[in-house]
């Protein structure tokens, strides 16, 4: 049998060497595969998501809590607080260490629940949760927390931790409550705390410590501190004094005539338009926002109606109706038209007008007030009566083109920018372009809508020498170690008039208050200009306004007060000047004073002017009397002694001058307290009379003619039937009755 051929040495080990090498190629390959594989994915977790997994590492090992940063606080122009922030704590449990460490659940929840006020069945649920952080109670007061502690120290508790944070005061409560706004959770949600909440809220701060796998804190271990910066604080144009007067007069409008509605008031300064009182009612605590505070929000609804509209309920008394309503402002109004009609030229001082109580405009009638006519009128005495027909001829002048344009410069079509939230837009409809009719009704304040704040900030224009500027809250914003950081500019945005046209504006202005529909406006020993307003809604129902500036020759101040859908039924008739111009009256007469504005009284104005009693105690009966008389005072001696032993009112008491002051010669004074009688629908002279009887003195405000048969008190500083010292003063509001508008 044949035999196989041999392979040749030299074949077999070149097939060796191939296999070899080719097994030598796909280790290599293999092995740069995986090297290329094992560098991408080193390459991917060490460098690509270092970051990203160091910081997983480092939560998995650590356990943050935030530090609040201190808030910034709100400042009234004088530096009292409106808004604050105070140290406070969060109250944390940690749940798995509490039952690892075997805790008395039962007694943390009853502890906690009482000294926190927490249900206990809450505190229970917490703690029945697979988590080491768990808050039982955000920002607890000083006093809560150290409950807490001594607690935890006395039953040598564990498991349960504090984090430090903030709590927001409000120290005046609902003073200007529509204006600050307030913080929730996130931040600011209102007001001013919304618009700076950038720059009140600061930047806060850090604890990290180290903690187990089970997230327990390993107290001692591993711990850092990263300090909070504190937020900036506001200084605000706010004067709380200013704004008490002010809320105080629109409390007065709402219960005398207010049908629940809600009333507006703004006091701003006339120079600069820094808003120095701004107030919206229904208004509410700023420390309980969520509180419902006004009756007539939930008048007539049932308890179920309540809970289902209560998120409504808040958002109307936290609405601020100054800044985000716009209403048609009727007469007040005027104040421009006038403005616009004599920087155009069209009318002077020297222009007259005849009013026969109705005017006809492109076939529609509309009315003046006066519905017998005013007759023949100069251009003064139009705007002291109201005339609708005049101002509806000096709009007729201007022109549409013309008209238009003064709307504009004077800011009444667009936000102002006014530093706070939901600020609402002025509109005009495009009939005013071209329609006469609708020119007719603009110039006496209807068909078109402003809201409050901008006409207020055009107002001053037309009496501040024609400049407008932009109204404003916050004056500087400083940060933590007290830099300004903020400055307010007070550049004008335009001049819209001349001084002269401004000049001749404010004249014609105080005769409306000396002489015409703004008469219940008066305030003694001052110069007022105003204008009173009276506006048709939709539905029958009215917005009654009054405006008014101080001294008219130099003014300092503006305010304008609104009262939406007034009462039918309070026997006052339905007009600005009747309801809104004392209200007006009473709070001016506060606050001019207040603010340094010296009185310059009349010689008719001196008689009852206030002043204060001399102290005649121990001066002999002839020398006290003599002295009384000099001063203008009444005199009544009582008893037969030549020297005088007491006095009512004593010496230094605040009273009209030509108060009767009773002197004791001898005979003991009663200390026996008077009722104060009701005089409210009473004349002047019979009010006089009945307090003089009951012991007591009486001083006026508002309409200053006393003679006048249709002038009768509309209100007392003092509740009838209470009980009082002798000689207590009692301030009457007296009212014009008739007054129209």
């Amino acid at each position: 049998m044949a035999q196989a051929p041999r392979r040749k040495p030299d074949a077999a080990r070149r097939a060796n060497r191939t296999i070899g090498l080719r097994t030598l190629l796909l280790l290599a390959v293999f092995g740069v595969a995986g090297f290329v594989l094992l560098f991408s994915k080193l390459y991917e977790w060490q460098i690509t998501r270092h970051n990203e997994l160091q910081q997983l590492a480092v939560r998995q090992q650590t356990l943050r809590t935030t530090v609040g940063a201190s808030r910034g606080a709100i400042y009234d122009r004088n530096g009292r607080t409106l808004a604050i922030s105070s140290t406070a704590e969060n109250v944390c449990i940690s749940p798995r260490q509490i039952k690892s460490d075997g805790q008395d659940q039962a007694l943390i929840a009853q502890s906690l629940a009482a000294i926190l006020g927490v249900s206990e069945e809450k505190i229970v649920s917490d703690m029945n949760v697979d988590t080491s952080y768990r808050v039982v109670k955000k920002r607890v007061e000083q006093e809560q927390a150290d409950q807490v502690r001594e607690f935890i120290n006395e039953n040598e508790i564990t498991g349960i931790f504090f984090e430090p944070t903030t709590k927001r005061y409000y120290p005046f409560g609902s003073l200007a409550s529509n204006v600050i706004g307030f913080t929730n959770e996130v931040g600011g949600a209102y007001g001013l705390e919304a618009v700076y909440d950038e720059q009140l809220s600061g930047e806060s701060g850090m604890v990290v410590m180290a903690k187990d796998r089970d997230g327990t804190p390993m107290l001692y271990q591993y711990e850092q501190y990263f300090d909070a910066h504190d937020g900036c604080s506001l200084q605000t144009t706010i004067d709380t004094t200013v704004q008490y007067y002010l809320e105080k007069g629109l409390s007065e409008l709402e219960a005398r005539y207010g049908t629940g509605k809600g009333a507006t008031g703004i006091v701003l300064d006339v120079k600069t338009s820094a808003i120095l009182a701004m107030a919206s009612l229904p208004n509410y605590d700023l420390n309980s926002p969520g509180t419902l505070y006004n009756d007539f929000l939930t008048w007539g609804m049932s308890e179920g109606e309540v809970t289902e509209k209560l998120s409504d309920l808040r958002y109307k008394q936290w609405r601020n109706k100054a800044i985000n309503d716009t209403y048609e402002p009727g007469s007040t109004f005027k104040i421009l038209t006038l403005s616009m009609g004599l920087e155009e030229g069209v009318i002077s001082l020297n222009s007259t007008f005849d009013c026969t109580g109705v005017i006809e405009v492109e076939k529609e009638e509309i009315h003046c007030s006066n519905r017998e006519g005013h007759g023949a009128q100069t251009l003064t005495e139009a705007a002291g009566n109201s005339c609708n027909p005049a101002f509806i001829n000096i709009g007729l002048r201007i022109g549409n083109q013309k008209f238009v344009e003064y709307m504009n410069a004077f800011g009444l079509t667009e936000k102002t920018g006014i530093d706070t939230t939901g600020e609402a837009s002025g509109f005009m409809n495009d009939e005013i372009n071209y329609s006469k009719l609708a020119l007719a009704c603009y110039a006496f304040g209807q068909n078109f809508n402003v809201t409050p704040v901008a006409l207020v900030a055009a107002q001053a224009a037309c009496i501040n020498g024609g400049y407008l500027r932009a109204p404003y809250i916050v004056e500087q914003v400083t940060d933590a170690e007290g830099s300004v950081t903020y400055q307010h500019d007070n550049t004008p945005l335009r001049q819209v008039i001349s001084e002269e046209t401004s000049a001749t504006v404010r004249k014609i202005l105080e005769y409306v208050v000396s002489d015409g529909t703004g008469k219940n406006g008066k305030v003694a020993g001052y110069r007022i200009g105003g204008k009173t307003g009276t506006a048709d809604k939709v539905g029958g129902n009215v917005i009654v306004s009054f405006v008014c500036f101080a001294p008219a020759d130099d003014p300092q101040v503006i305010m304008l007060l609104t009262l939406d859908e007034p009462s039918k039924y309070t026997g006052t008739y339905v007009s600005g000047g009747n309801m809104v111009a004392p209200v007006a009256s009473s709070v001016m007469a506060e606050l001019l004073p207040y603010l340094g504005i010296e009185p310059t009284y009349s010689a008719e104005e001196l008689v009852g002017a206030d002043v204060a009693v001399p102290n005649l105690v121990g001066e002999s009966a002839a020398q006290a009397k003599s002295k009384l008389i000099e001063a203008g005072f009444g005199c009544r001696i009582i008893g037969d002694g030549d020297t005088v032993t007491d006095q009512t009112p004593v010496g230094g008491a605040i009273v009209p001058n030509n108060a009767e002051i009773l002197l004791y010669c001898g005979e003991e004074k009663p200390d026996a307290p008077c009722v104060v009688p009701n005089v409210i629908g009473d004349s002047a002279s019979v009010a006089n009379q009945k307090l003089t009887n009951a012991g007591l003195i009486m001083s006026i405000s508002g309409a200053t003619n006393r003679s006048s048969a249709t002038v009768h008190a509309i209100s007392q500083s003092e509740e009838p039937g209470k009980e009082v010292t002798a000689g207590t003063v009692v301030r009457v509001q007296l009212s014009d009755s008739s007054v129209t508008d």
